[in-house]
């Protein structure tokens, strides 16, 4: 049974109430970075937003750990990929999962996103270093709302990632409106600096979550700022709450890559 959604703290982006810092470090030597913007999406304007986390095993050696995010983080490589990191969370808000690290990652269409997940390189870091570390994995993929002015949120920006799961039985009228609330977001927290939210069409790896949303913020200060308006937060709280039947709300750090080679 799902614990009542009044014992759990966080509902949607922006909720952040507390911050625990990453328990491991990690320092990528040469890793190619992609600087993008906009002008590189095609003419239909479409983002494919891509979550991923991962609980490692508890005693994991810590070099298993750093050479699975560096095997992932080396996929930023592949033509598909507009943008990819990967890195420890800060914190992970449910009752019922506690995820370690986090992979976000960004596509211009759905047969990208295919194309990245069939590549060999990436089934290869998936075989030989995600899975043998990891007992649970979490994905969700939604088309994004809007397309952000910048495709790459820069080293050191703090995401906030929030999965919904609706009650059974919900009309459209109350998915539309549990998407408008997220929607508005950004207008009602100023310290935002992106946000775009979607319904998940990848649900094998879902365990059941629907509604997806990603929050960017500068740095984790602003990120903890806007969790500070208490106001705004219980606002929105209260007008999603009658509609959800769980949620999983995640803060991260967007790691320091450094350039592979100025060749690349």
């Amino acid at each position: 049974m799902i614990p009542s959604l009044r014992s759990r703290a966080h509902v949607f982006p922006a909720l952040s109430l507390t911050f625990s810092p990453p328990k491991r470090s990690f320092r990528p030597s040469s890793l190619p970075v992609k600087s993008l913007s906009t002008a590189t999406m095609s003419a239909s304007g479409q983002l494919i937003e891509h979550i991923v986390l991962f609980k490692t095993k508890d005693g994991t050696d810590p070099s298993l750990v750093n050479a699975m995010l560096s095997g992932l983080n080396g996929l930023v490589s592949l033509d598909p990929v507009l943008h990819l990191t990967a890195g420890p969370v800060l914190q992970t808000m449910s009752s019922l999962f506690n995820f370690t690290h986090m992979l976000h990652s960004r596509y211009r269409t759905k047969d990208d996103l295919a194309a990245y997940s069939a590549h060999p390189s990436h089934m290869g870091v998936v075989k030989q270093s995600v899975l043998p570390i990891c007992e649970d994995i979490m994905a969700v993929d939604w088309v994004a709302d809007c397309v952000p002015e910048t495709l790459v949120p820069p080293p050191g920006s703090a995401i906030k990632v929030s999965f919904l799961k609706l009650k059974e039985g919900l009309g459209e009228g109350a998915k539309n409106e549990v998407m408008g609330v997220i929607e508005g977001i950004k207008d009602g927290f100023a310290k935002i600096e992106q946000v775009t939210c979607g319904e998940n069409f990848s649900p094998a790896r879902a365990k059941g979550f629907s509604i997806a949303s990603l929050a960017v913020f500068k740095s984790v200060e602003e990120m903890e700022a806007a969790a500070a308006n208490e106001e705004a937060v219980n606002l929105r709280k209260e007008k999603l709450r009658e509609y959800l039947d769980g949620v999983i709300v995640v803060d991260y750090m967007v790691p320091e890559l450094q350039p592979a080679s100025a060749s690349l």
